[in-house]
């Protein structure tokens, strides 16, 4: 998503710096069932899309416009600042959780995980309260 952009302003100043790092926060919950892990993530995406500003001052909602969810985007962003966050929590679609979380179990998130280092990812920033997702990550770094 972010890579055409990143490309862009690399050529713009004559290269990627040395040592650049590309290290988002992403959410990890290992599971073997992946609806309820995505599920167990929803809550908080919706605060993050649905909450976290007044409509049009909301940048993870504009975020997930960008990321190809604007109606998804609205109605998050309408039932969560009516109060209504359970709605709010069951209109966050799976894919968006697929795209910014890896969720699953072990053989799911090795194969998300390699998505994420072909985008060019160079530190995962893990956010997980699971010490059986830093161990899972730890293995799959070492692969």
């Amino acid at each position: 998503m972010h890579r055409p952009s990143l490309e862009e302003g690399f050529a713009a100043r004559g290269g990627r710096p040395d040592g650049w790092d590309l290290a988002p926060l992403v959410p990890v919950v290992v599971a073997d069932d992946v609806d309820a892990a995505r599920d167990f993530l929803k809550p908080l995406l919706a605060l993050y899309v649905g909450g976290m500003g007044a409509r049009g001052q909301n940048f993870y909602n504009r975020l997930a416009v960008r990321y190809g969810y604007e109606e998804a985007a609205a109605a998050i962003q309408e039932h969560y600042l009516d109060g209504r966050k359970d709605d709010a929590s069951a209109a966050v679609p799976d894919a968006l959780v697929d795209e910014i979380a890896l969720v699953g179990d072990r053989a799911r998130i090795a194969d998300r995980l390699a998505a994420w280092r072909e985008a060019g990812v160079t530190t995962l920033i893990a956010q997980t309260t699971q010490p059986e997702a830093l161990r899972l990550l730890a293995e799959l770094s070492s692969c």
